[in-house]
């Protein structure tokens, strides 16, 4: 066989071979992609999952945040105004006296323990008194404040009113805040037909 038609016949195999190859290779590719494809995920499918992680990572402190007990701090700083409107009010028995009162009012704080204070001379004491009042004539009143208890509400006494008045004054002037007069004085409480008493 001559050179020539050896080298045809060799030419006309590669030929053969190579088409015969090619089909093998198209065909194989697709399966070399496709199982790359599910042995290697694409990265935005990891980000994708990254995502939902910290999504779910944030939700999760939200709400631990929101079920977390208040701060010590803020606790505290609470109780002071819950404190303050649950204290009772005062008890009226501290509270500072009016000015002037009626002889019923007088009988009723001195049936309540009331320091009745008579501010008239001896002799009007000696002619009609209230029981159980003290006797400090208004003349000497400023002297003798120390007398006079200040853990007791005061009803200061004269014949008329007008004399307890300035007593009622001289103590508020010492000191005192749970002081008052009574209106009408002796007069008023005798034609009121409250109790009394004579002598000394």
């Amino acid at each position: 066989m001559s050179k020539n038609k050896h080298a045809k016949q060799s030419h006309a195999g590669r030929k053969h071979s190579t088409r015969q190859a090619a089909p093998y290779t198209a065909h194989t590719a697709p399966k070399a992609s496709f199982a790359a494809a599910r042995t290697s995920p694409p990265v935005v499918m990891y980000a994708g999952i990254a995502s939902l992680v910290v999504l779910a990572a944030l939700l999760a402190l939200v709400l631990m945040q929101n079920n977390a007990p208040a701060p010590a701090s803020v606790a505290t700083a609470a109780v002071p105004n819950a404190a303050v409107a649950q204290q009772p009010a005062a008890p009226a028995a501290l509270a500072p006296l009016p000015a002037e009162i009626s002889v019923q009012q007088a009988a009723a704080m001195r049936e309540q323990g009331a320091f009745i204070l008579d501010v008239r001379e001896p002799y009007e004491w000696d002619a009609v008194h209230i029981p159980g009042a003290t006797l400090i004539p208004l003349g000497t009143l400023a002297q003798r404040v120390t007398d006079v208890p200040k853990d007791k509400e005061i009803v200061v006494v004269c014949r008329s009113g007008n004399r307890s008045q300035q007593g009622r004054d001289i103590l508020l002037q010492a000191g005192f805040t749970r002081v008052t007069s009574m209106a009408g004085g002796m007069n008023q409480w005798r034609a009121a037909g409250f109790p009394t008493a004579s002598g000394r």
